[in-house]
């Protein structure tokens, strides 16, 4: 992921020699848990070629790490399967795997050869980027936490960041080799080298090529991929097929209909390669304060996918990787200092893995690229005429079998302009006009962008034009299918080669035929699902006109006996066949009328049950079912909670002795500490969340304070800092750095006197320039006493128990900070809170400071439902306060009241028990004096279907 846009490309790639890749079928690997034969994939101009058959990479983003569940990460990515995606690119972040240095972590939720395995049973390719540097919008850019410790120089070629590089690439290439189809093993079939590396300098090329080196010594034989623009696609440290970055529309989700133009990907073609985005936009990041996640949906929308995706198409790419596909959460403490716990992303998938519209829009363009095979090799084409100036066509064709695609759209791409126009093309060697039935029009709404298909050889069938868009065609049972799509409400005309004697049959819905020399003509309106079945060639002809609207319900999935089209449920996710019995595996939702067409067929189950069948009785071939419906779901009110106090820190009598001294004098962070000793948290091996300050002074003598100035970093707006002297509050700084805080007269003591501070680290910085940024401070950056040395005051300092030397075995090292109720390990106790006492939300608490709060929840949700739950925060007006939110143990949500704008946090299954007692425990640190404290909390239902992942053994 980028965080600017690049105005330029950069330059042209370099040609290549032609290297092994692997796979099965060019629409993905076939779903299989067993490992597949070895294969060998070439690539030229046009497209990879697997075993010698063209591929289209259809691929979206997705990482593990933003989900702590791994017996889901098979929902999301038979999700992407069932939307015609046959490839899933995947950051894998050295910081999640390794809490301290020399220390390396595979296992539970970060069991990458699980991950893998789980994406070779979903029949998904893999790229894989390990990096080392990620980017990602995760703290330090996936750098681990033990490296801003280190005084080197990253993403170079400085000879001790690359030992600790090389330790982080073999630990991570060795379990990515064995999951290369090239042997076998999985289905790897490409490695991204870096990461969004644009600095080439002689030293930058240096770099490059040793992480090329090294991913060929540690057994990486797929081809090295870039995702660098127009740098390193030649000379020393080039990348054997170069990858491209595009956001075109940039991250104002605060503006979600203003829109930039679509860019020209055929200016980034380089001779002897595919064009592909190792990048292209599928969302944007949302900042602190921003307005939230819907409103990055709107801006990257179905119309965004439809307009920018296809144009992408037309410019000649046959790779596409959309980030991101699955955004997921960014919980504990992985953010960066800018966004908050949500990465949804505006994603076509949810963080709560529901299905946003755009995923529909994926889903007909992944159903056409992959199925398509003469899309795979086209050249450019002379445009189409059209009788409205305001449109463009930009057209291709395939040399081999005459096939023509013209993408028709706006010539300025922004525009919402309702047009419509005729155009020309050639058919069958004659120049016709488009549509050809009078008074009819191909109509372009707004944002919009039409594929145009003309001269379609599929199965036994020949499809000389439609002036609707082709979804995909198959060959199932005998018979091939054809399903054609368009706006609701639209004109369509479609013609097909047919021999004389030729009949069709309207199935079902209103559409016009006629059979006149060879050719069969359909006049129909888009208007939900009609059905023409044509017979008397070589094999029987299955048309499906279908509305936009209605191409949500219908799946394609692949079975060793061919293709299955089912329209109708939320979700189709597998299918095999065994004898005349079809498994369907699948989401079913309240519609429980579904169509089936499958090879030979007589007998349907639906995630292991028997369900009724009526065959139609047409020539289709189709078989009507009755498919399970979703039983309600009621949530239980959270409840009977306790309360206790969470900030001990803040009395003068606390003990804190076994805190470490801070008795550095200097630091290895590129802040330069502005006093002494050195405070900055890092220094100290503290990394995550809060950090805990005491200063002790003696209230006697001359050089006694009275007041202190301090310069706190926590990274972000997000951020704050409060400080109390003796127990009495001085105040807090939100969304600044910098507070100066005098003693009032009387608060001082004689004796030992103790200035408190409590801060919090947001994350570090990415290191996207390359500058070592993410050893940017955290925490006190400058304390200076007012009216005494700044040596009056001696500071102790206390964050995560244990710093580096003791990071969760589960959970990893992002999960908690330095806050009292974290050192103690309450929020991995369940049972009654220690020292709790009852309390009524919304809280009345007075105080600033820190209190902790916990519910328990038991939940008996449906067993075979897959239900998406969350805890969801409301406030009333003119509460300030910040709070952890922690389930079962993990941290999963940030919420800071008075900026958002997350109120809504997704807690998946298997941290959540759908099924089970569960702990909620929230942390609130209250920044202000007056009546305030924890509001309103409650559970919120996302979405839950009948469904396979529902049951007992799809869980952690």
């Amino acid at each position: 992921m980028k965080r600017r846009l690049k105005a330029e490309r950069r330059g042209w790639f370099n040609r290549v020699a032609a290297l092994a890749l692997v796979g099965a079928w060019a629409a993905g690997p076939q779903a299989t848990a067993a490992p597949a034969p070895s294969h060998e994939v070439t690539f030229d101009s046009h497209s990879f070629l697997i075993d010698g058959k063209r591929v289209y990479l259809w691929s979206g983003e997705f990482h593990p790490f933003r989900l702590p569940s791994p017996a889901l990460w098979s929902d999301v990515l038979q999700k992407m399967k069932a939307a015609g995606f046959n490839t899933v690119s995947i950051y894998f972040s050295w910081g999640y795997h390794s809490p301290r240095e020399g220390v390396y972590d595979f296992t539970g939720i970060r069991d990458i050869d699980r991950m893998l395995d789980a994406a070779r049973d979903a029949g998904m390719y893999v790229i894989a980027r390990p990096s080392p540097y990620i980017n990602a919008e995760v703290d330090s850019g996936g750098l681990p936490l033990w490296l801003t410790t280190k005084k080197l120089n990253n993403r170079s070629a400085d000879p001790e960041y690359l030992r600790y590089a090389d330790e982080w690439l073999t630990q991570v290439d060795r379990i990515i080799a064995r999951h290369q189809l090239v042997d076998g093993g999985g289905t790897v079939i490409g490695y991204q080298v870096e990461n969004e590396y644009y600095l080439n300098g002689e030293d930058n090329r240096t770099y490059m090529e040793h992480l090329k080196q090294k991913a060929r010594a540690d057994g990486i034989q797929v081809p090295l991929l870039g995702n660098h623009d127009g740098a390193y696609v030649e000379g020393k440290g080039a990348m054997e097929v170069s990858g491209w970055d595009f956001y075109p529309q940039g991250f104002d989700c605060s503006n979600p209909s203003v829109w930039k133009p679509a860019p020209d990907m055929a200016r980034s073609r380089k001779e002897g390669e595919p064009l592909f985005t190792a990048e292209f936009q599928g969302g944007a990041f949302d900042p602190w304060g921003g307005p939230g996640y819907a409103k990055c949906a709107e801006l990257i929308n179905d119309s965004f996918a439809n307009v920018f995706y296809k144009s992408n198409i037309a410019a000649g790419a046959t790779g596409q990787n959309f980030y991101m596909l699955y955004g997921g959460t960014s919980w504990g403490w992985q953010a960066i200092p800018q966004n908050y716990t949500s990465y949804d992303y505006g994603a076509a998938i949810t963080e709560a893995r529901q299905f946003e519209g755009k995923y529909y829009e994926d889903k007909r363009i992944g159903y056409f690229v992959t199925t398509t095979a003469p899309l795979l090799r086209t050249d450019p084409m002379p445009s189409a005429w059209l009788d409205d100036r305001g449109l463009i066509d930009i057209a291709r064709v395939n040399p081999e079998t005459g096939t023509q695609f013209h993408l028709i759209r706006h010539a300025d791409s922004t525009s919402t302009a309702q047009s419509s126009a005729r155009f020309s093309v050639t058919v069958d060697g004659q120049a016709i006009t488009l549509p050809q039935k009078a008074g009819t029009t191909l109509a372009i709404n707004g944002r919009q962008a039409k594929m145009i298909v003309v001269g379609y050889p599929f199965g036994a069938q020949h499809l000389r034009y439609a002036t609707s868009e082709v979804m995909t065609a198959a060959t199932i049972g005998g018979r091939d299918f054809l399903v054609l799509y368009g706006d609701r409400g639209t004109a369509g005309e479609a013609s097909f080669r047919v021999p004389a004697n030729a009949q069709a049959r309207v199935v079902r819905g209103a559409v016009h035929s006629e059979i006149k020399d060879g050719q069969l003509s359909l006049d129909y309106t888009h208007d939900g699902l009609a059905e023409v079945v044509v017979t008397g060639g070589e094999r029987p002809l299955v048309v499906l006109l279908a509305d936009r609207q209605a191409t949500e319900r219908i799946w394609r999935t692949e079975t060793a006996a061919g293709p299955v089209l089912m329209v109708g449920s939320h979700l189709l996710r597998t299918a095999t066949v065994t004898g005349k019995t079809l498994a369907l595996v699948g989401d079913s939702d309240t519609d429980k009328d579904a169509i089936v067409f499958g090879p030979g067929a007589t007998a349907v189950t639906w995630n292991g049950a028997s369900i009724p069948v009526t065959p139609s009785g047409a020539e289709d071939g189709a078989l009507a079912v009755t498919l399970p419906t979703p039983a309600p779901v009621a949530l239980p009110a959270l409840k009977d909670w306790q309360a206790r106090d969470g900030a001990p820190e803040i009395a003068p009598g606390f003990d804190d002795h076994a805190w470490r001294v801070a008795d550095l004098t200097t630091s290895n962070s590129i802040t330069n500490p502005l006093s002494h000793p050195v405070l900055l948290a890092d220094d100290y091996g503290f990394h995550t969340g809060n950090t805990w300050y005491r200063g002790h002074f003696s209230g006697a003598g001359a050089d006694v304070p009275r007041g202190v100035r301090l310069r706190v970093l926590s990274g972000a707006t997000g951020g704050a800092f409060s400080a109390w002297l003796n127990g009495h509050f001085l105040g807090s700084v939100q969304r600044g750095d910098d507070g100066t805080f005098p003693f009032p007269q009387g608060w001082i003591e004689k004796g030992d006197n103790v200035v408190s501070v409590l801060t919090v680290n947001m994350g570090h910085e990415e290191d996207y320039q390359s500058r070592n940024e993410n050893r940017t401070g955290r925490g006190i950056a400058y304390a200076s006493a007012l009216g005494a040395s700044d040596h009056a005051i001696s500071w102790r300092i206390q964050g995560h128990a244990g710093g580096e030397a003791a990071m969760d075995p589960v959970r990893g090292p992002y999960n908690e900070g330095g806050l009292f109720g974290e050192r103690e390990g309450w929020h991995l106790k369940p049972g009654a809170l220690p020292q709790g006492k009852p309390v009524t939300l919304p809280a009345s608490e007075q105080a600033p400071g820190v209190t902790w709060y916990r519910t328990h929840v038991a939940l008996s949700l449906p067993k075979d439902q897959d239900t998406s739950l969350g805890v969801e925060f409301r406030d009333p007006p003119g509460r300030h306060y910040r709070a952890l939110l922690f389930v079962n143990g993990w941290q999963m949500g940030q919420y800071v009241s008075d900026i958002g704008p997350q109120h809504s946090f997704p807690i998946p299954n298997g941290v959540l028990l759908p099924q089970g007692d569960n702990t909620i425990d929230i942390a609130v640190w209250k920044t202000e004096e007056g009546p305030g404290g924890l509001g309103e909390v409650s559970l919120v239902n996302y979405g839950s279907y009948k469904s396979s992942m529902g049951t007992p053994s799809s869980r952690r």
